[in-house]
C-alpha cells in the first residue's frame, strides 16, 4: 500500500460512516471515511473526548485519505464495562485497537495521536513498527520534560495512589475542568462549539466513569517508563512526523513537542496559537498542513 496521498478532485467528497464492531465481547465504535484504496489515516483521540473531537478534520481528509477514528473502550460510543471487572489501561486499550486495525485489515497507516492518543499509538507502533507510515502529532508526550505543572497533583497520584491524593485529582472529570480544557489558551472562545464539551460531559457523567478515569490517570504512570522506548522507535525508524501543536495549553505545553527534534529528523514542526483541542479553532490550518505534508 501507498503511503503518500494523492489529492483528489476538490469537489470530491466522501460521506461519513459510523460502525461499531464486537472485540472480546465488547463494542467499538468507529467513524469510516475515504476511499478503501487511499492510505489509512488512523485517528487516537484524548481524554476526556472521544472520535468526536475529529468531526470536522475528517471531511478535510477523505478526500486523500482512508480515515478510521475509533472510540476507546469507556469513551464516546463504545462499550463501558464495569470498572471492577475491566482493566481500564493504556496497554489494555492499546490492546482493542490493535484488534481494530486487524479486524479491518491495515496493513500500513499513519496515525494521528493527541493527549491519551500519543502513548497509545506510540505503544502500538512498538507492537508494529512495519505497519507505521508516519505521525501526525498533537499535543501528545513522549518526554519527561513534557510533563510540567499540571500533571504535579496526578504524579503524586502515582505514587501514593491514596484516597486524599485521588481527591486532589478528581474535579478534573467535572463541567468546570472538561469545560477548561478547551477554552483555557484560546483567544477567542466564540470559536468554540459549546456541544463539543457537553458531549464530552456526559460520557463522564455515566455512572462509574468516574471511576474508568481515574483508573486511566493512575495507569498513565505507566507510559513514563516506555518514553525511552519510543524514543528509540523514532530514532530508529524516523517515521515521517509532522507536529500541529497548540502552544498554549497548560496540559501538553510547548517543551514537550520541542522535544521531539531530539529523535526526529524528517520533522515540520507548527505552534499554533491556541490551546489544547487544537482542532476547534484551527481545523483547517491542521488539515491543510496534513495534505500537503503527506503528499511530498
Amino acid at each position: 500500500m501507498t503511503t503518500t496521498a494523492t489529492p483528489s478532485s476538490p469537489t470530491k467528497s466522501y460521506p461519513v460512516h459510523y460502525k461499531t464492531v464486537a472485540i472480546d465481547e465488547q463494542e467499538v465504535f468507529y467513524r469510516e471515511a475515504g476511499s478503501p484504496d487511499a492510505p489509512v489515516m488512523l485517528l487516537l483521540h484524548g481524554f476526556p473526548t472521544s472520535s468526536n473531537m475529529f468531526r470536522n478534520l475528517i471531511a478535510k481528509l477523505s478526500p486523500n485519505f482512508h480515515v478510521i477514528a475509533p472510540d476507546y473502550v469507556g469513551y464516546g460510543l463504545s462499550s463501558m464495562p464495569d470498572p471492577k471487572k475491566f482493566a481500564y489501561t493504556f496497554e489494555n486499550q492499546t490492546n482493542f485497537v490493535e484488534k481494530l486495525v486487524k479486524h479491518l485489515g491495515l496493513t500500513k497507516f499513519f496515525m494521528y495521536v493527541m493527549d491519551y492518543g500519543a502513548p497509545i499509538g506510540y505503544r502500538l507502533a512498538l507492537r508494529h513498527p512495519e505497519k507505521v507510515a508516519g505521525f501526525v502529532i498533537q499535543n501528545g508526550n513522549a518526554y519527561d520534560g513534557g510533563l510540567l505543572e499540571f500533571w504535579d497533583p496526578i504524579k503524586k497520584y502515582w505514587n501514593d495512589h491514596s484516597p486524599e491524593s485521588e481527591a486532589g485529582i478528581a474535579h478534573l472529570v467535572k463541567l468546570d475542568a472538561t469545560k477548561w480544557q478547551y477554552q483555557n489558551g484560546v483567544s477567542d472562545t466564540s470559536l468554540l462549539d459549546p456541544t463539543a464539551w457537553i458531549l464530552d460531559q456526559y460520557g463522564l457523567d455515566r455512572p462509574d466513569n468516574d471511576r474508568v478515569q481515574l483508573d486511566m490517570f493512575y495507569d498513565y504512570r505507566t507510559n513514563v517508563p516506555l518514553y525511552p522506548q519510543f524514543q528509540e522507535f523514532f530514532r530508529k525508524y524516523q517515521p515521517p512526523t509532522l507536529i500541529v501543536w497548540g502552544e498554549k495549553d497548560f496540559i501538553f505545553p510547548p517543551p514537550g513537542a520541542e522535544a521531539y527534534k531530539q529523535d526526529l529528523k524528517n520533522l515540520e514542526t507548527y505552534m499554533l496559537p491556541t490551546g489544547h483541542f487544537a482542532l476547534e479553532t484551527h481545523c483547517d490550518e491542521i488539515a491543510d498542513h496534513i495534505n500537503r505534508y503527506f503528499h511530498k
